[in-house]
């Protein structure tokens, strides 16, 4: 059975139906829609996202190129779910029934006309579009933390991640793109040929190395949570390589209930209490003292030594990859859980722990261009930028207020001097003109913006003005800290008896 690729990794040129797309209306405002143009609905149009920009109905998306700016379509939104009461007999239900028919049957969506406003953009999904994007189950884990994680944590294509406090799944999105190493079934086909052109060129057979595929375990208490992931990564295409485990981590650990081991090479923790986690991530099972040491260091409703999972019956497996070293980050908020952590990682014999505060800043850079020149021009502030401005400008005013009065007042006496000739009985002549005092008149906000057009076309406005910046006032990121460790890989005497054979342990 071949597997569809997901959106999120392999999203191609346009967008498909059944697929994830984002509707970004802003910067900071998308939203994300399945696209389902046959779905039913309550719209002749179809399904239908309606925005405070506008209708948009899925068969408008479906096969657009990514980044299309779509147009707001006319979707009569009124009339949606005035129908008639439900009747409870079975002639009202027969009907339904055939009604239901008959438009199955049909399957006809009237064509979206376009609104005269409004429009989006269609950009295709990312972790990045997504954690902006999705439904906030829990507080989420957003760009500028996942990213130092997954670097600090040195993921690379083919590892295998545990993630415990799946939460929202904005952590899950991010680990699959960094660990997709192709989808289960692809190792085989590639091996094969990589077999085939080594005979055909007659090289050497070398001992065949199977292609590690990467993975995400993710681990979440709360079973509404975990069910709706399951959903959300279901939908995205992202199942092959997600497995959704619903769990408590502090007292079943981290291997799978089917004998099999995540062999994980980073894990994430993104729980309230990290360091009871800790005892399920070695490589051996943990000493009494060192279970005894971990205890005294939490909270007094921790478990005692004797109570603790890992003196059950069943034989002890380490989630860990047995061949490299593992690492590890947990996400805290106070710094009461970062002591207790701490301490717990150096009970357990994880070696260079380091603790990280990120503090993102977004800022904006811009030109800023001010003076009663700019009034009309994009970006710019018409305000006085000098006090010899500000009165010049003031001069204007009133010089057109002046020249204003005197031709009202010439005005007023011309109607005076027609109306005693009239009386007198002489006939009326015209003297023509507006007379000295409509000479020199200052420019008026016509005259200026008409002139600020003209020049618009000549000046380089990206060259003028002061270059400044302001720092973004609401931050997408948590004051929380990260802590950071290394577990080594076991060492034991035939390790070192093999690596003295490979690499030559020649005394000097």
């Amino acid at each position: 059975m071949a597997i569809l690729p997901s959106p999120f990794l392999d999203p191609g040129t346009h967008a498909s139906a059944n697929n994830l797309g984002i509707l970004q209306l802003r910067r900071d405002q998308l939203i994300p829609a399945v696209l389902a143009p046959e779905a039913d609905s309550d719209y002749a149009e179809g399904k239908v996202e309606n925005t405070r920009f506008g209708s948009f109905p899925h068969s408008t998306l479906v096969n657009q190129p990514w980044g299309t700016q779509i147009l707001a379509s006319l979707v009569d939104t009124g009339s949606r779910g005035k129908s008639k009461k439900r009747k409870r007999d079975a002639k009202d239900e027969a009907g339904e029934t055939a009604k239901r028919d008959t438009q199955e049957a049909k399957k006809d969506i009237a064509t979206a006309a376009a609104a005269s406003s409004g429009f989006a953009h269609l950009v295709p999904p990312t972790p990045e579009t997504w954690t902006l994007s999705l439904p906030h189950r829990t507080q989420v884990v957003y760009t500028p933390d996942y990213s130092y994680i997954l670097q600090r944590l040195r993921v690379r294509p083919g590892d295998h991640i545990i993630e415990a406090g799946a939460g929202s799944g904005s952590f899950t999105h991010a680990s699959v793109r960094a660990v997709f190493n192709g989808y289960p079934g692809q190792e085989e086909t590639s091996n094969g040929a990589e077999e085939a052109d080594e005979e055909a060129v007659g090289l050497t057979k070398k001992k065949k190395r199977t292609k590690r595929l990467g993975g995400v375990y993710s681990f979440e208490y709360h079973e509404p949570r975990a069910r709706q992931l399951q959903v959300e990564i279901t939908e995205h295409g992202l199942d092959p390589l997600v497995t959704v485990t619903h769990r408590d981590v502090y007292g079943h650990g981290f291997c799978l209930d089917d004998n099999d081991s995540p062999d994980a090479d980073a894990i994430f923790l993104d729980l309230p209490a990290p360091w009871q986690a800790l005892k399920h991530l070695t490589r051996s099972p943990p000493s009494t003292a060192a279970l005894t040491s971990v205890a005294s260091s939490s909270d007094p409703s921790t478990p005692s030594p004797s109570e603790t999972p890992s003196s059950s019956s069943q034989p002890f497996r380490s989630p860990l990859n047995p061949h490299k070293a593992v690492r590890i980050c947990t996400f805290s908020p106070c710094i009461e859980q970062v002591t207790k952590t701490v301490s717990a990682l150096r009970t357990l014999g994880w070696l260079e722990i380091d603790m990280v505060e990120i503090a993102a800043k977004r800022l904006d850079v811009r030109r800023e261009r001010v003076g009663l020149a700019e009034e009309g021009v994009r970006g710019g502030n018409a305000s006085a930028a000098s006090v010899q401005e500000a009165v010049q400008r003031l001069r204007d005013v009133e010089g057109r207020a002046a020249v204003f009065h005197s031709l009202q007042k010439e005005k007023q006496e011309e109607v005076m001097r027609r109306a005693e000739a009239k009386k007198r009985g002489e006939k009326i002549v015209d003297k023509g003109g507006k007379g000295k005092s409509a000479e020199n008149v200052p420019p008026s906000k016509s005259d200026r913006l008409e002139r600020t057009k003209k020049e618009f076309e000549s000046r380089t406005l990206f060259k003028e003005g002061r270059l400044v910046h302001r720092t973004e006032p609401e931050l997408k990121t948590h004051t929380s800290y990260l802590v950071f460790a290394v577990l080594p890989r076991e060492w034991s005497e035939e390790d070192e008896e093999m690596a003295r054979r490979r690499w030559g342990g020649k005394s000097t």
